[in-house]
């Protein structure tokens, strides 16, 4: 627009025009870390879902890349940024050494990372407080749990899984000092997230020592646990996603964490010009975890279970509560958690 018309605007209307221009030069691109992406039934599609609820709002585009097989995350991530995008969504810890090389050479370009944190002026890292989640999913375990014997199935072995299974014992812990809490990890690479036959295998094992509830937090492999548990006509917990629908009567809740809300909030802020580099921490304070309540699991939760979650939830929220976090420990309590005053 030539510039002596443009100051004959009124200023609504050249605001107005400036918004369009900036939205219209936001140039997201999302990464999955597994060729399964949005497919996967559960992290990946939740990422997805967050994306596309931008899209929706804001009618812009966005790109999404899957890591492929013999792809390196760092060559994944230069790949993209030599596009130049205006924004790099990474949703996975497993990108965040990556982020650390990639990042500093393109100053241009934010980086949001999801599920770990990295440096750099141009990096925004978003983590959960996924121990707060699954303290809840312990406490309905133990609640519905009938031979004092729950179980959990990790991926990788991480700290960030080690966090899931360690909230998870709290809350068992919580509502049953002496219970039982089975825990196995699938591996220790990547691919143990991809694995649904070894989650299946280590449900069946725990099923056999008596679990009568389990909870999955292994991605694909998960799957594979959650098919084991629905065989053996006992109960199931799933986890990032809502998955009470893959098997009604049996998923007596997921864990859903809100990486949907994570991605589009990323995304949004960043096509309004308010996205900030630095670290974000959501929790249940944020409503960005809990326990999925619908018509699959609709009789399997009491109302005295009901209440019990919620008022333990409201305590975790107040901080008379506290529920510990392996990633600052690097070991679990095996003392019940106890009501501050």
């Amino acid at each position: 627009m030539r510039p002596d018309l443009k100051r004959f605007l009124p200023p609504v209307l050249s605001l107005l025009l400036a918004c369009a221009a900036s939205g219209q030069s936001f140039t997201p691109v999302l990464l999955y870390d597994s060729t399964s992406g949005r497919f996967d039934k559960g992290y990946g599609q939740n990422a997805w879902q967050g994306a596309e609820r931008f899209a929706h709002e804001s009618h812009l585009a966005y790109r999404q890349v899957s890591l492929r097989h013999g792809m390196t995350p760092e060559a994944l991530l230069e790949q993209q940024a030599r596009r130049h995008p205006s924004m790099i969504v990474a949703v996975s810890f497993l990108f965040a050494p990556a982020i650390e090389k990639v990042a500093p050479r393109y100053p241009h370009t934010r980086f949001t990372l999801i599920d770990a944190a990295a440096p750099g002026r141009n990096v925004q890292s978003i983590l959960f407080k996924e121990h707060e989640g699954s303290f809840l999913a312990g406490m309905a375990a133990a609640l519905k749990s009938r031979s004092g014997t729950i179980g959990f199935v990790g991926g990788m072995d991480t700290p960030l899984i080690r966090a899931f299974g360690c909230g998870y014992a709290q809350g068992a812990r919580y509502i049953n000092p002496r219970i039982r809490v089975l825990q196995d990890m699938a591996g220790n690479t990547p691919a143990a997230f991809n694995d649904p036959a070894r989650g299946k295998q280590l449900a069946q094992a725990q099923l056999r020592h008596a679990a009568d509830v389990i909870y999955a937090a292994a991605g694909h492999t998960g799957l594979g646990s959650l098919q084991a548990v629905a065989e053996a006509g006992k109960f199931a917990i799933g986890v990032d996603i809502n998955q009470n629908a893959l098997f009604p009567g049996v998923m007596l809740s997921s864990m859903v964490k809100r990486i949907d809300l994570a991605v589009y909030q990323t995304l949004r802020d960043g096509q309004r010009g308010r996205w900030h580099a630095g670290v974000r921490v959501l929790g249940l304070r944020d409503d960005a975890l809990g326990l999925a309540m619908d018509r699959y699991n609709q009789g399997l939760i009491d109302l005295d279970m009901q209440q019990k979650l919620a008022q333990a939830r409201r305590n975790i929220v107040s901080g008379r509560l506290s529920v510990i976090d392996y990633r600052t420990t690097h070991q679990c309590p095996t003392i019940p958690a106890t009501l501050h005053p």
